[in-house]
């Protein structure tokens, strides 16, 4: 059977997962082991590997992550999460936030816009596929409770809400999430690659 080593300490978000995904590709039937050295990258690895369908083992030593990836002939590379929820009924809209403000200027007048916004999409349809936030725009689901509520709504009638795990680990929010999933960068722009309706705000 295969045996490959793949080193991805040292490395950010999202090149552990895109570099395995690479090399998984290359192996139709084998064993390839990931190392990394942060907690964000080894739950982004473990995900890649529920969407691919891929057996995983994991051991760690001090700080550092071994993720095993068992792949057997029958094994295929499927779409990863990010992309299941987009149907053929074909594109729904989808919508990445990159700030806690809504446009440029005082950030008072920003959070008011912001607050309208999410609200006014809460209450129009057809609802966008999914709604993306990086940046400061995590903290919309995470600590703003003038958002929560309405980003809840959305989820609830089945948009996507996905939030870049970078950004809640530099703003130290990933224990604080109240809405949607964590992903990463890979996650995202998949995502936006596979949607033909885009907005960004």
């Amino acid at each position: 059977m295969q045996r490959k080593i793949l080193d991805c300490t040292n490395l950010q978000c999202p090149m552990p997962v895109i570099k395995t995904k690479k090399e998984l590709e290359t192996i139709s039937e084998g064993i390839l082991e990931v190392s990394v050295d942060n907690l964000t990258a080894k739950e982004n690895l473990l995900k890649l590997a529920g969407s691919l369908n891929v057996a995983v083992e994991i051991e760690q030593q001090e700080n550092i992550y071994t993720i095993t990836f068992i792949k057997k002939m029958q094994s295929e590379i499927h779409p990863s999460k990010s992309e299941e929820f987009i149907t053929d009924q074909t594109k729904k809209e989808m919508i990445l936030i990159t700030s806690e403000f809504l446009g440029r200027g005082d950030d008072e007048l920003g959070a008011i816009l912001m607050k309208g916004f999410i609200y006014t999409l809460s209450e129009t349809k057809p609802y966008p596929a999914a709604i993306m936030m990086i940046n400061s725009a995590v903290k919309l689901a995470t600590e703003n409770e003038q958002t929560l509520q309405n980003l809840q709504r959305l989820e609830e009638s089945g948009v996507k809400i996905m939030l870049c795990g970078t950004c809640l680990d530099f703003y130290n929010l990933k224990g604080k999430l109240e809405v949607g999933t964590v992903a990463n960068m890979y996650d995202i722009v998949e995502a936006l690659k596979t949607t033909s309706n885009k907005m960004v705000v």
